[in-house]
């Protein structure tokens, strides 16, 4: 590569992180919106609020536990960290489709606690307007209604982080 066609790499990429690193212009008649990772479990769509989410991971080297709740997956090492997986799917009773390759585990953390939330496929972060939110959706009950914090036009559940991070039926204990 001649060194006119690396500087002009290097203009370029300087343009698109000066781009990239502008704040969004607030748009004309656009309410308050809530900031989601939208996620796919079993063919539902899910979110959670970006303010929880670390980074999202592949799912690589798992390894499971013994003795460990069903729907506690395994442990994975993360860059030098063991970190929790959760499968959520299991603990709201949805249909399972096995791992694969686009399995993405979810970081989350809130406070001291963080863990990972399996996801079949991760769709990307999305601007979810305040007044297109409803509380819940009568046909989320038990498990499901305790951990969704309010549900969407789109349909898609937005689940509530702090619950899930802090909840203690959550933590695994040796006991």
């Amino acid at each position: 590569m001649s060194e006119a066609q690396t500087e002009e790499k290097k203009k370029i990429l300087k343009a698109r992180a000066e781009v990239l690193s502008k704040e969004p212009e607030a748009k004309e008649g656009i309410g308050e919106s809530l900031e989601v990772v939208e996620f796919l479990l079993a063919q539902e769509r899910y979110g959670i609020e970006s303010s929880y989410v670390r980074e999202v991971y592949p799912l690589k080297d798992l390894t499971p536990l013994p003795r460990t709740p069903p729907f506690f997956l395994g442990i994975i090492n993360m860059r030098g960290r063991i970190l929790s997986v959760i499968d959520i799917k299991k603990l709201f009773d949805l249909p399972e489709r096995g791992l694969t390759d686009l399995n993405k585990v979810i970081v989350v953390r809130y406070r001291t606690m963080e863990m990972g939330i399996l996801a079949d496929a991760v769709l990307g972060i999305s601007l979810t307007l305040l007044s297109d939110i409803q509380p819940s959706l009568p046909t989320l009950t038990g498990v499901r209604q305790r951990y969704s914090k309010c549900v969407t036009k789109g349909p898609m559940v937005i689940l509530d982080g702090a619950k899930l991070l802090t909840d203690p039926d959550l933590v695994v204990n040796e006991e």
